[in-house]
């Protein structure tokens, strides 16, 4: 496992206790983001709630990390619980969608962050298994629990979907990531068919396109020495931090700031990838 501590130049965590004034485009927003309990979903969940959203916070093996950003979240006076399951099956993913709503008395936002690369592996070498793997979570979770959302928001003209793409979604992706890379760009291009889609409903459907961010995701899938040629390559020195992505995600799910706004997919990461 690799320690992205060595790099001093990566900031550390900045949202963590961090009080921020209730936004009104987010207040009461009933929220629910899958992949949530760690990483750039956790971060997420905590500042949606901290802007006065009401949040589900979504786990699937991860519990205990998941309860950990619950407690967080309502121990600074937000409002979380969890919701947890496989959204790679898709009745799995359709009923979470469906019980998030229930619970919270509509949805208002879905945020799709749920994903893997499930190992380094060039694509003359990948497994059938894993093929089925990174294509079942990062293209099926997604556009799973988008299709269910799709039906609901329609109904209530009304909505929100943010789905987390990747920097490899463009540049194909570090050494064997690049079905990871193929996956992540599906994700792009339906957040666009969908936008075109529901866009007549008054729905609203974005992406967020990380570059490399420090989280456990490069800790299982990234060597020291990766991480260190992928610094060299990004304009602003460093690795970004899940924090470094939580604006552009707060920015689409606030319609008071970016109610005109669909079908994009804004890029986080540090000059890494420039159009």
């Amino acid at each position: 496992m690799t320690n992205i501590q060595v790099y001093p130049n990566v900031r550390p965590s900045r949202a963590i206790g961090r009080t921020i004034a209730v936004r009104p485009g987010l207040k009461d927003k009933k929220t629910v983001i899958f992949g949530a309990s760690s990483g750039i979903g956790a971060a997420v969940a905590r500042r949606f709630a901290a802007c006065g959203a009401n949040v589900l916070v979504h786990f699937n093996e991860n519990r205990a990390g998941a309860e950990a950003v619950s407690a967080d979240i309502r121990k600074a006076g937000g409002k979380a619980d969890l919701i947890g399951g496989d959204i790679s099956d898709a009745r799995v993913a359709e009923r979470l969608v469906d019980e998030a709503a229930d619970r919270l008395g509509g949805l208002d936002i879905l945020v799709n962050n749920a994903g893997s690369m499930f190992g380094r592996t060039p694509i003359a070498n990948a497994s059938d298994e894993q093929y089925r793997l990174v294509v079942d979570l990062n293209i099926g979770g997604v556009f799973f629990a988008c299709r269910r959302a799709a039906a609901l928001l329609q109904e209530q003209r009304s909505g929100t979907i943010i789905n987390t793409t990747s920097v490899a979604a463009r540049s194909g992706g570090g050494d064997g990531a690049g079905l990871y890379g193929s996956a992540k760009a599906f994700v792009s291009t339906l957040t666009r068919v969908l936008a075109k889609e529901l866009a007549p409903f008054g729905v609203r459907v974005n992406a967020v396109a990380p570059g490399v961010i420090a989280t456990n995701f490069h800790e299982k899938f990234s060597t020291a020495e990766q991480l260190a040629a992928a610094v060299k390559g990004i304009p602003l020195g460093r690795l970004g931090t899940a924090e470094d992505c939580v604006g552009a995600f707060e920015f689409l799910a606030d319609e008071t700031m970016s109610g005109y706004i669909t079908g994009q997919v804004i890029e986080v990461n540090g000059g890494q990838l420039m159009p």
